[in-house]
């Protein structure tokens, strides 16, 4: 959870609030102290869900001592002292004054399981902020020895998160967050990812009957629209059952209008003349590239969600799933192409992960691989 640097000592009623929750959290904490006992109807939250490390001990605080006997408290401030010196074991900046400042700034103590409310939704916003962030972290770590599975494996970090959120605040039909959506934007290894493509469509071509064999591909997985609608040609002619060469495919594409961006013929004849590999290999390496897009794109879009402010638990858990179900879908054609079984889960709990994918080699060793 990140918290806000922590002041000095005689500065701490001083900070200028980074948000309106920093004054939620200052009602609600004023309230604990006025009235300790209040603490029993403020339900959904915990030290680790306040936005400054002053206010996460004080709430720690207030929550491990016994509370006091309500009319010595209202005598003394023996309680408060208690409070005082346990928080500031973790927060050294507390000062007596800073909790006269939290009470004094109280409107209405009765009012504490609402200001909880409002902290534990600010809270389940940063949650999916920062689970939203390490997806997307993941994608672009180019250390993974297992990119896909280690990508996978943090989105269903980032659904239990969701799900989390979902049972404190169920969503409400039909509210989207009103935040724009980010354009896709990931492009891990352009050349190779352009290089790998021709390959595939090459060798489809030269090998027409093992197109069958990777109908998990879609034309939206390459990189490259000419690509994409050169392996639309190629399944379309698979399945009208028609001759499969680099003419006619060439033919194909001209009646499509793939020619009409300016791509002349004999380039395309020349892409198509070069196979190397087999199908199966390049159509599995042109659809990881597009499960970590995806991947890339949903985390970006929960970001954006999540770093609005306006916009409420409820929002966020309708765009969150939306979201997600994009890799759900790529994740189920992987499965098909990689012969791998989904996992029964419970979700895993939100935990640190690194990040994602691309190993670059050169074209001949690459082509190598795919024959063995």
């Amino acid at each position: 959870m990140p918290h806000a640097p922590e002041p000095d000592e005689d500065d701490l009623d001083a900070i200028a609030p980074p948000q309106p929750v920093f004054h939620v959290e200052q009602a609600l904490l004023g309230a604990l102290l006025l009235d300790p006992h209040r603490l029993g109807d403020v339900t959904g939250i915990a030290d680790d869900s306040f936005s400054t490390a002053a206010h996460a001990a004080l709430f720690a605080a207030i929550s491990t001592l016994p509370p006091p006997d309500p009319a010595e408290h209202a005598k003394n401030t023996k309680w408060l002292d208690r409070v005082l010196a346990t928080g500031r074991g973790q927060a050294r900046g507390l000062t007596a004054s800073y909790l006269h400042t939290l009470v004094q700034v109280c409107p209405w103590p009765r009012h504490a399981p609402a200001y909880a409310r409002m902290v534990e939704a600010e809270h389940a916003r940063r949650r999916l902020l920062t689970a939203a962030e390490r997806l997307v972290q993941t994608v672009h770590d180019a250390s993974l020895p297992h990119p896909v599975q280690t990508v996978l494996a943090e989105a269903d970090v980032l659904a239990a998160v969701v799900d989390d959120i979902a049972s404190r605040f169920p969503p409400r039909a039909g509210v989207l967050p009103r935040t724009p959506a980010p354009p896709p934007a990931i492009a891990p290894d352009h050349t190779e990812a352009i290089e790998e493509e021709q390959l595939l469509l090459a060798t489809a071509t030269a090998h027409p009957a093992d197109i069958h064999s990777i109908r998990w591909l879609l034309p939206d997985d390459l990189t490259l629209p000419l690509h994409a609608g050169l392996w639309q040609c190629l399944t379309t002619l698979t399945r009208r059952r028609e001759p499969i060469d680099p003419v006619t495919v060439l033919w194909e594409a001209q009646q499509r209008g793939l020619l009409d961006d300016g791509s002349e013929p004999r380039d395309v004849l020349r892409l198509l003349a070069e196979p190397a590999g087999s199908v199966e290999h390049w159509g599995e390496r042109a659809l990881q590239r597009s499960l970590l897009a995806t991947a890339d794109h949903t985390g970006r879009r929960i970001e954006a969600y999540a770093g609005d402010p306006a916009n409420t638990p409820f929002q966020l858990v309708v765009g969150a799933r939306r979201s997600l179900a994009d890799i759900g879908a790529v994740r189920t054609r992987w499965q098909h192409a990689t012969g791998t079984v989904p996992p029964q889960r419970p979700r895993p709990a939100p935990t640190t992960r690194a990040g994602p994918p691309t190993t670059t080699a050169a074209h001949t060793a690459r082509a190598a691989r795919a024959t063995r």
